[in-house]
């Protein structure tokens, strides 16, 4: 199993349907989960995925309608039920505090484990750790509605040949990673500077300044694309994206995979979406959802 991939529990817009649960995504990251929108019928798909409740160190709510949000009752009181061990932290629009404490506390259960409430209410970061840094923007929904981001720190890459040009080998290849010179070596003499990796997360909006920041060199985007773009006046009066403008914002903004999900139950093939996203001219890795689909996050380059 890799290290960082994105595991989807669901895909349906509004309403499940026979073949898509509600939204639910959780992030893999170098032993972190962080689950996204879960809506109702979430806790069930993670155990068809495999996924556990331990497995989980954040929730991270884009907005409050239920296809995102009505499966954090089960969630949360599951996370409880398991006595999962380490703190738990949820970020959440504020405006929707109300919410997150009605489906926090939707019916008598024994609280067991420390979840922490981070809600979001302006564009920037959330939180750090030495693995990541997670971001929030705005977007734009008829309801207030949050995407996120993770940028992992950038790095270096060591380069086996300057290594042994200088004779640095074995334990002294980790004491020149972290004193930054040894015996007159300089570490970016023998390394060179690798991109931190990106991922972003952007459900329910129309197009935006938040959706094309969010996008942004990502090597991985998961991003809504509830219509076919012969829909798009209706897309944008009920605050969605099409398929070919979900595509292009990430054409322009050099993402390497591109996952489409948050389907209507209006079409009936999947396969016209990824045709409108070629169409569009993306041209990359195209993943089109479907439930328990998993998806890694691409190699560095």
């Amino acid at each position: 199993m890799s290290a960082r991939e994105l595991v989807v529990l669901g895909t349906a817009s509004q309403v499940p349907t026979r073949h898509r649960n509600h939204n639910g995504y959780l992030l893999r990251w170098d032993g972190e989960g962080i689950l996204f929108d879960p809506g109702e019928g979430t806790q069930r798909q993670m155990l068809r995925a495999g996924v556990a409740a331990h497995d989980l160190n954040r929730i991270c709510v884009t907005h409050f309608h239920g296809d995102h949000s009505l499966g954090l009752a089960g969630v949360i009181q599951r996370i409880n039920l398991d006595r999962v061990p380490h703190e738990i932290t949820a970020h959440y629009p504020r405006s929707g505090q109300r919410f997150f404490e009605r489906l926090r506390y939707a019916t008598a259960y024994r609280e067991t484990v420390a979840l922490t409430e981070a809600p979001v209410d302006t564009d920037g970061p959330l939180a750090r750790t030495p693995a990541y840094t997670l971001d929030a923007r705005r977007l734009s929904h008829p309801v207030e509605s949050y995407g996120y981001r993770l940028t992992e720190p950038d790095g270096r890459r060591m380069l086996p040949e300057r290594l042994a040009a200088h004779g640095i080998k074995g334990p002294d290849v980790g004491r020149i990673q972290r004193e930054g010179s040894l015996n007159g070596v300089r570490l970016d003499e023998v390394s060179e500077a690798r991109r931190g990796q990106r991922f972003a997360f952007v459900m329910d909006t129309r197009l935006c300044a938040g959706v094309h920041a969010l996008a942004e060199g990502c090597d991985l985007l998961v991003i809504e694309s509830t219509f076919l773009d012969e829909d798009e006046t209706l897309a944008a009066d009920h605050g969605h994206l099409t398929a070919g403008q979900a595509a292009r914002a990430a054409r322009d903004a050099g993402v390497r995979h591109l996952v489409l999900t948050h389907f209507s139950q209006r079409y009936p093939d999947p396969g016209e979406f990824e045709r409108q996203a070629r169409a569009a001219g993306y041209a990359g890795e195209l993943t089109v959802a479907r439930d328990l689909t998993r998806v890694p996050v691409p190699k560095r380059r």
